[in-house]
């Protein structure tokens, strides 16, 4: 694990290899005619346009510990990003540790870091509205700075949508062929119990309404982002019957999932529970 101690990230990995850019068009032919198409596709290998760019919002509350690691993480992914940083209060000195990553003339252009501090603790979902609303990229997609999920997921989640096949993917903890932390039975059963409560109201066939990983196309969280009220952890089920409500393509992809126990810094109670059966009524009702 990287050390607070650190004042910059480790350089990001080089995106330039041998046969081109990662899921660029070069690196996709080699493949290609190295492997056949239909064994890329079972690989998940498929070409990315260059000029997409990729907007991760980063809701941040007392996360020195994991900051600096899921930073590199994210920078890692060879795909072009802006990685926005949005700290809720913290006061644990993530906010100092983020303002010595502000970023300079010589940042990686693939890497565009945006610092964005609340000046007081607001809520996971008031962070994350107040990335939504900074994005600029084509495509945005929602981080934990906790390590429960990982960056290296990104081009698997990101498939449907550069395919044009939709324009909202879910990750999905529960499909089962990914790794997946064994922890609290109690609150796996909380979340399918939500997940369940969410379909009956949206007619939505989700096996996991409450994870991290939400990515939707720009289009999309431009009309939903300003709309959205929950500042808390309701912003889960608030976005998803919103999500619903327009008939938008929808899909689901297998995640791994790395759960952090209470003691390690887990943030969502029982009481986040009932305000998100509140919030699926409400949302599944009216914007």
């Amino acid at each position: 694990m990287s050390s607070p101690e650190h004042s910059q990230p480790p350089a990001a990995r080089p995106l330039v290899q041998e046969h081109g850019v990662p899921f660029s068009a070069e690196w996709y032919a080699y493949l290609s005619s190295t492997l056949g198409e239909t064994a890329c596709r079972l690989l998940g290998a498929y070409t990315i346009p260059p000029e997409m760019r990729l907007s991760v919002v980063v809701p941040i509350y007392n996360e020195r510990e994991t900051l600096l690691e899921i930073l590199e993480r994210i920078r890692a992914v060879p795909i072009r990003k802006e990685i926005l940083l949005v700290d809720d209060g913290s006061k644990d000195g993530t906010r100092e540790l983020l303002t010595s990553l502000e970023p300079t003339a010589d940042d990686d252009p693939n890497n565009q870091l945006k610092i964005i501090l609340h000046d007081v603790n607001k809520g996971k979902g008031a962070a994350v509205r107040t990335g939504f609303l900074a994005a600029t990229g084509d495509i945005v997609l929602i981080q934990d700075a906790d390590l429960e999920y990982d960056p290296a997921e990104y081009p698997r989640l990101l498939r449907p949508i550069v395919e044009g096949k939709a324009d909202v993917v879910y990750g999905s903890r529960f499909l089962g062929d990914q790794p997946h932390r064994v922890l609290y039975w109690w609150h796996d059963m909380g979340s399918q119990f939500l997940t369940m409560a969410s379909n009956c109201m949206s007619n939505l066939a989700l096996t996991d309404m409450e994870p991290c990983y939400k990515v939707f196309r720009r289009e999309v969280i431009a009309e939903i982002a300003p709309t959205l009220k929950q500042n808390r952890f309701g912003i889960e089920p608030e976005l998803t019957g919103k999500v619903a409500r327009r008939n938008l393509r929808i899909y689901e992809m297998s995640i791994s999932y790395s759960g952090r126990t209470y003691e390690q810094g887990k943030k969502i109670g029982w009481l986040d529970g009932f305000q998100a059966l509140w919030c699926i009524l409400r949302y599944s009702i009216a914007d």
